[in-house]
């Protein structure tokens, strides 16, 4: 989720008290101009590159970006999602990094969901980018594994904000540095942690409150 949405025309116009949001970008423009403040770190979830166990491009443990030049070097099938969503953003970060702009046969786009293109590239013995979440969900009936992860530039971070009080004078001042200060306790972040494990083996958020800012 990069792009403006009505969470941030919401707080642009003092229609909200806090903001919860991962789109670092857009969360700039607010704290840049004052909009918002008591700006915190939360948690991040993250996307990495999942393909076939075989690796046709060998990429196994590269960073994203150079992931994604052995996979355009060799021409090796990789499916975009090609929906303007927020992951498919992200792919399209990693390709600019990478200096390259795909295109061709070996280039496809499913213009379809991230289950969808899952099992597009599983079916297909393609690469693609996912996000932990959904990957984890439909892991059992796919044929891919997570070939590249833990690389920062995939990162999908959180941050609390609260709208400027004395900007709006609508906003509840001491509620939103309330759930802020709720958001990034050590109580709060245990059950990040946690939260996917029991199911999944493994967490669906990592939490950050307190660490320095990610970019």
């Amino acid at each position: 989720m990069h792009k403006r949405n009505s969470t941030f025309t919401l707080g642009e116009k003092g229609e909200a008290d806090v903001i919860l949001a991962h789109a670092p970008e857009a969360e700039k423009k607010l704290v840049d101009s004052n909009t918002v403040i008591n700006y915190r770190i939360v948690m991040h979830s993250d996307f990495f590159i999942v393909g076939s166990p075989k690796d046709p491009a060998g990429i196994r443990g590269k960073p994203s970006a150079g992931a994604f030049k052995a996979i355009a070097e060799k021409e090796v099938l990789f499916i975009s999602r090609g929906d303007d969503s927020g992951t498919h953003k992200k792919e399209l970060s990693v390709w600019k990094r990478a200096e390259i702009a795909p295109s061709g046969k070996w280039y496809q786009q499913s213009r379809q969901g991230m289950g969808a293109t899952l099992t597009i590239a599983s079916d297909k013995g393609a690469y693609t980018l996912a996000d932990r979440g959904t990957y984890l969900a439909r892991k059992k009936e796919l044929k891919l594994e997570i070939l590249s992860e833990g690389d920062e530039a995939l990162f999908n971070i959180y941050h609390v904000m609260v709208v400027n009080p004395v900007k709006f004078k609508r906003v509840n001042g001491p509620g939103a540095k309330a759930f802020v200060e709720f958001m990034v306790a050590s109580e709060t972040q245990k059950i990040i942690a946690e939260f996917g494990k029991d199911k999944y083996a493994q967490p669906l958020f990592f939490p950050d409150a307190g660490k320095q800012m990610m970019q």
